[in-house]
């Protein structure tokens, strides 16, 4: 992922914080799981751990063209259409970093990794 700090519109701020942001935002979507697919060494790590994936693997970022580009993991609940989901999870990213960062995301790359079926 290279460095760990993002420079962009005159400051720098680092990855965990973007992705701590992304994911408090994106765990808030209606038909989201968790932030974090399908890794087998991440969830058994969560298994054994009682932690959830880092933020880091779950949640990438970048600066193009002077504004933030993220990508974003998710595990989500069967039953929710994932263009809307997706569409959902964008919006809520980039209000989040608009209003705690106070920088313009140009891009929301949503990646279902993983589906889980409610018990019923």
């Amino acid at each position: 992922m290279g460095e760990t700090e993002l420079f962009i519109s005159g400051i720098g701020v680092s990855r965990r914080v973007v992705s701590q942001v992304v994911t408090m935002a994106v765990e808030e979507v209606e038909g989201v799981v968790r932030v974090g697919g399908n890794d087998i060494a991440s969830s058994l790590v969560s298994v054994f751990t009682s932690r959830s994936v880092s933020p880091e693997a779950a949640v990438e970022s970048r600066v193009e063209d002077g504004k933030l580009r993220v990508v974003v993991h998710l595990a989500v609940f069967y039953g929710y259409p994932f263009t809307k989901l997706a569409a959902a999870v964008r919006g809520a990213v980039s209000d989040a970093v608009s209003e705690q960062i106070g920088v313009e995301v140009g891009a929301v790359d949503v990646c279902i990794d993983s589906l889980v079926f409610p018990k019923e």
